[in-house]
């Protein structure tokens, strides 16, 4: 038969040399070698070594668009980093050094003439290497789907579940990847070819004294999708001891880029729907959408919410999209996206940030940060961060918040030379300042002033969506005589790149 990956990808394109899993420390979790290199041993890891450290050092001086990250612009070391001269490194500007500090590219040459591939999932690195000339996206495609199939057989993807999974990880690999080439990629295909069970890791437990029984933890979805072990022992069998349940998962991620008084200059939406599925028999289910939903800008319908576009899953049947904004399907196993969309265009932002700067000497500046929380009283963002790069030339800075600011802590990271202000909440239609005195080396000249931020700010907002876009209801299609499945649905907005020109 046709491998399922045939069907999305071309078969012979991608072929890979061997595969990696990194914890955040750089140990190696899991490593398969599927093609030998030349003077290279199926126990050799010194190229994950190598690779790690390459990451976790990277250095983005030199690298223009169009060259490679790693073979232009430098010379590599042995270590893995990149050379510079003197001058070249006197004569860099602002930028080229926040290149310096930049994340590694998801694709890169290695001085051992492989293309290494990662992407990073809950602090964990998957990772893989080929000597062909392969597509980046189908491989990068590759590890996302491997990480989903992780996920969805162990439960939760963390370093503790990989090793308690090792027997069935390596199975699951064993039949998604042959000789370097993808196989069978899809959760409920492979579950024909697997037999090891997942042993479960047990969650936090949780201390809250009351549970409202109309919600759920954010853990009950992390769920095997075949019968599983737990730590003891015990067997958990999917078919006759788990509750018939599904989760929706709203996420909407944010993309806005403030003015320095405080205006929008530009700001989109991409937002997915997502949903796991644990209801038994596999029914068709019926997801409703507003009514007044409309697609395109330059639609001749009007309704309170517009999207962009949108894409569906191939399950999805859009039969009575466009007369009742319904979708019908029947869930595959595991985790998927129901629905792709995104948004641009006017809509009012979580929060407002408001820099102002003064030069009280020429070596000496003060600097006051305002962000006000702009959504409703009864929502809140969570795990805000707010960071802001100081010039290269900076000897000291100190931070001061406001009294009344008791939820936030602010410091100078000196090794980083950025100020670091964490607000563990921010209630809505509130605001907090803070305020930052800078001391120079030398004094401050408009180089040194471009130097000085951009605001980056993250943070998470629960319950919550901008776009508006809701879930009306979420049915099975037939009607099942004592068959009751719970719906769990929940809104999440988050920051993707939230960002404040100084």
């Amino acid at each position: 038969g046709v491998p399922s990956f045939a069907l999305c990808y071309p078969y012979p394109t991608t072929m890979i040399s061997d595969f990696f899993v990194l914890s955040p420390r750089g140990d190696t979790i899991i490593a398969k070698q599927y093609r030998a290199s030349a003077g290279v041993g199926a126990h050799e890891r010194a190229h994950t070594e190598a690779f790690f450290r390459k990451i976790k050092f990277w250095d983005g001086i030199g690298v223009t668009p169009g060259v490679t990250p790693g073979v232009g612009g430098g010379i590599e070391s042995g270590s893995g980093e990149k050379k510079t001269s003197d001058t070249q490194e006197d004569t860099s500007n602002s930028s080229s050094k926040q290149l310096k500090k930049s994340d590694a590219p998801p694709v890169f040459l290695m001085p051992d003439g492989l293309s290494y591939f990662h992407v990073k999932r809950n602090g964990l690195i998957l990772g893989c290497s080929s000597a062909r000339n392969v597509s980046p996206n189908t491989v990068i495609e590759l590890l996302s789907k491997i990480a989903k199939v992780f996920k969805d057989y162990c439960g939760t993807l963390s370093e503790e579940a990989i090793r308690k999974n090792f027997i069935l990880l390596y199975e699951l690999l064993d039949e998604m990847i042959d000789y370097g080439y993808p196989q069978v990629t899809q959760t409920e295909n492979l579950k024909a070819f697997i037999y090891n069970e997942p042993i479960v890791v047990a969650p936090i437990p949780n201390t809250g004294k009351s549970i409202n029984p109309k919600t759920a933890s954010a853990t009950a979805v992390h769920k095997p999708v075949i019968s599983s072990v737990t730590e003891n022992g015990r067997k958990s069998n999917v078919a006759t001891n788990q509750k018939n349940e599904i989760f929706v998962d709203i996420l909407e991620r944010l993309n806005v880029l403030f003015s320095n008084n405080g205006y929008v200059l530009n700001s989109t939406i991409d937002g997915c729907i997502q949903m796991k599925s644990y209801l038994s028999g596999n029914p068709e289910l019926r997801l409703a959408l507003n009514e007044d939903l409309v697609i395109g800008r330059n639609s001749d319908r009007y309704g309170s919410v517009v999207l962009d576009d949108c894409n569906f899953n191939d399950c999805v049947n859009l039969t009575e999209f466009d007369s009742a904004r319904l979708l019908s399907f029947q869930p595959p196993d595991g985790e998927f996206v129901v629905l792709n969309y995104r948004m641009t265009g006017e809509f009012r932002t979580p929060f407002r940030i408001f820099p102002a700067i003064e030069e009280i000497e020429p070596t000496k500046l003060e600097m006051s940060v305002l962000i006000r929380a702009e959504v409703p009283e009864n929502h809140y963002g969570a795990n805000i961060t707010v960071e802001i790069p100081m010039p290269h030339c900076t000897s000291t800075a100190s931070c001061s918040l406001l009294s009344g600011n008791m939820s936030g802590h602010a410091e100078y990271v000196a090794q980083d030379r950025k100020i670091l202000w964490t607000i563990k909440k921010l209630p809505g239609a509130t605001e907090q300042t803070m305020k930052v005195k800078i001391n120079l080396d030398k004094p401050c000249t408009s180089q040194i002033r471009r130097e000085l931020g951009p605001i980056n700010m993250n943070f998470e907002i629960p319950m919550y969506n901008l776009s508006n876009l809701q879930v009306r209801y979420l049915r099975i299609a037939e009607n099942i005589p004592g068959y009751t499945p719970y719906r769990w649905v929940r809104y999440v907005t988050q920051s993707s790149s939230y960002v404040c020109r100084l």
